[in-house]
């Protein structure tokens, strides 16, 4: 018969046995439930592509742009929701203004910067992009290949001048439109015909000095259906020039409200953006040696509610 005292060790050990087994079962059982948060060794955010927060250039394309999407605070799973195709809350038309992309890193580009017949882009199609009102779809699956022809392909060279850009923006924002890719990019090219090119950005042959605002000013004068909170102005790289203009559209084609995806102080925090020339009357066509030309402001340009702060 065992002594009182190695009665009660031995039931204390059988205690503590019993409960780091529990302890154990159930952070195994809390790791295999819907929605978990497992470790991972990858150090990136979740999302279909399987990297966020950085310039992902599109494909192998010499002529293709970077995605400035990874620039914001935004991602693709900061909506929560699962990238499923036609599930999204509204488009941003976003417009490249291609002298920048001809400047930073196409001037070899005989498609798009040094055309034979000596033609000149000013903006382009970057893209047209499914949003949530924060972060944003992307690589949607499909019950199809996200194959892009031909003929789809040539029906968008005269406003996105990449076979590349076209394939890319299909695969990696298209599938979430939910439309095959003849419906995606007919729906692309009459948007974009919608919009009015302000006169100053048409085909201009000096460099410009001007600021985010002026830019969406310049906008929204020609595009009147549009309110300041519905057009977003992206610079960056060397001496703040101009890349993108976004503007946000309902799944129907109207203009609405941006979301999180274009907070304006994320996009452009500079208090002069330079604009490239589509074309120069210099016989030196680098548009850092001419001299820039100031725009002229409003009467009454006062520091207002969307003036943008300076450099950070």
């Amino acid at each position: 018969m065992l002594r009182p005292h190695l009665l009660l060790t031995l039931l204390i050990f059988v205690a503590l046995g019993a409960y780091f087994a529990h302890v154990i079962g159930g952070q195994r059982t809390a790791s295999s439930l819907p929605g978990s948060i497992v470790p991972s060794d990858s150090g990136t955010k979740g999302s279909s592509s399987g990297t966020t927060g950085t310039n992902t250039p599109f494909g192998r394309d010499k002529q293709a742009y970077n995605d400035d999407r990874g620039d914001d605070d935004s991602s693709s799973d900061g909506d929560r929701r699962e990238n499923i195709a036609g599930q999204f809350d509204y488009y941003a038309l976003v417009l490249s203004w291609s002298p920048t992309y001809c400047n930073d890193e196409g001037r070899d580009d005989e498609t798009q910067c040094n055309r034979r017949d000596g033609g000149r882009y000013s903006f382009v199609l970057h893209g047209l992009w499914p949003q949530y009102e924060s972060g944003y779809p992307r690589n949607c699956r499909t019950q199809r290949r996200p194959f892009v022809p031909d003929s789809v392909i040539n029906s968008m060279l005269d406003i996105m001048p990449s076979r590349g850009l076209v394939i890319h923006e299909y695969r990696a924002h298209g599938t979430c439109s939910g439309l095959d890719p003849a419906q995606y990019f007919a729906t692309a090219h009459r948007l974009y015909d919608r919009i009015n090119i302000p006169e100053r950005f048409r085909n201009p042959m000096e460099s410009q000095v001007t600021s985010a605002t002026d830019v969406k000013r310049a906008f929204l004068q020609a595009n009147p259906q549009f309110r300041p909170d519905m057009i977003a102005v992206v610079c960056g790289g060397a001496g703040g020039m101009l890349r993108e203009v976004r503007l946000c559209l309902t799944k129907d084609g109207g203009p609405r409200n941006c979301g999180r995806n274009e907070t304006q102080r994320n996009l452009c925090m500079a208090n002069q953006v330079f604009v490239p020339p589509t074309r120069s009357t210099s016989r030196n066509n680098n548009w850092q040696t001419q001299q820039p030309v100031q725009l002229p402001g409003p009467v009454n340009s006062g520091v207002g509610a969307d003036h943008l702060p300076g450099p950070r």
